[in-house]
């Protein structure tokens, strides 16, 4: 949790508002590609795309 709260210290300060929405696409995809690594989830994940 402390990277969170640094990295949120960090967009603040440098106001570097405009990386907040390429991290959470990243962290969504990466999720995506964690969930479609052979679990029952991902011929729904398939379907996505």
């Amino acid at each position: 949790m402390s990277f969170l709260a640094e990295l949120w210290t960090f967009l603040r300060v440098r106001k570097k508002f405009w990386l907040l929405p390429i991290i959470v696409m990243m962290v969504v995809f990466g999720g995506l590609v964690v969930l479609s690594q052979g679990s029952a989830v991902a011929p729904f994940i398939y379907t996505i795309f």
